[in-house]
This record gives C-alpha cells, structure tokens and sequence, in this order.
C-alpha cells in the first residue's frame, strides 16, 4: 500500500477528526479511504450514465425496458469498475 501525506488547513483536519469521532471511523486513514471510495463510485456511475446517453443517441432505435436497463447499466459499471482498477 502506498503512503500519502497532505499538508490540511486546521480547520480541515479538526472537520476529520470529527467526522471520526462520529462516525464510528478507526482513524482519519479509513475516513479518507471511505470519501474515496464513494467518490470513485460517484464517477463510474457519471460515466455509465454519459455512455448510456451515448448509446441511446446512436444506431437504429429498438425497444427496451427496465430489465434491459438493470443488465446494460450493471455490465457497463463491472466494465467500467474492472478498466478503472488496472
């Protein structure tokens, strides 16, 4: 695992050290671990969502419905999941 060490503002790292405290976090490492996390989900679903627009403004129209939406937005995010982690 690699280390990182950042330089934060006082009130910046009083802010973490209460979001530990209150949020039941280890430490400040598994908070910042947990904001990253959830950002990088934030950013794969972002990018679903643009190669489904995408895809829906290309090529002959067919006709779908909410099962074909779960597979297509479920395999796209394991793609996407998969190509973000190499």
């Amino acid at each position: 695992m690699a280390t990182l060490n950042i330089s934060l503002p006082e009130a910046l790292h009083e802010f973490i050290e209460r979001q530990v405290a209150e949020g039941g976090h280890g430490d400040a490492s598994e908070y910042i671990h947990k904001l990253l996390r959830e950002e990088q989900k934030k950013k794969a679903k972002e990018k679903v969502e643009a190669l489904l627009l995408e895809g829906m403004n290309s090529g002959e129209p067919i006709e779908v419905n909410a099962e074909y939406w779960e597979k297509k937005r479920r395999r796209l995010t394991e793609n996407h999941l998969k190509d973000s982690e190499k």
